[in-house]
């Protein structure tokens, strides 16, 4: 399954304004990276994929529609797949969007030479 390009679009314009974001296809979609580090992506499997503070994932998956997400068969903390029904209006894309950023913006960038 190919990424949302809608959800993609939404999602560029959310980040519209945030320094230093750059897109970057991978794991199926379409990621969006500040200082090399991903912070949201339009998930090829639908929906968001998203990384957060690993001490806030449980938090985060008691909400409707979030899971952590899954890397052969772990689930792994710090990493959120978001449906699609999570983010159907622009206040719900803006909280995890922001989550995603948030935590981004809080890790070291990576070396230039890293980042391609």
């Amino acid at each position: 399954m190919a990424f949302d390009e809608d959800l993609a679009d939404r999602v560029r314009a959310q980040l519209s304004g945030t320094a230093g974001v750059v897109e970057q296809r991978m794991f199926g979609g379409l990621a969006f990276l500040i200082g090399g580090n991903m912070a949201v992506a339009a998930s090829g499997q639908g929906g968001l994929l998203l990384r957060c503070d690993p001490a806030d994932t449980a938090k985060h998956v008691a909400a409707p529609n979030v899971a952590r997400f899954e890397m052969r068969g772990k689930e792994m903390d710090g990493w959120l797949r978001v449906d699609g029904a999570a983010v159907r209006t622009a206040a719900a894309l803006r909280r995890w969007v922001t989550v995603g950023v948030t935590y981004a913006q809080s890790l070291p960038a990576k070396p230039a030479k890293a980042r391609r």
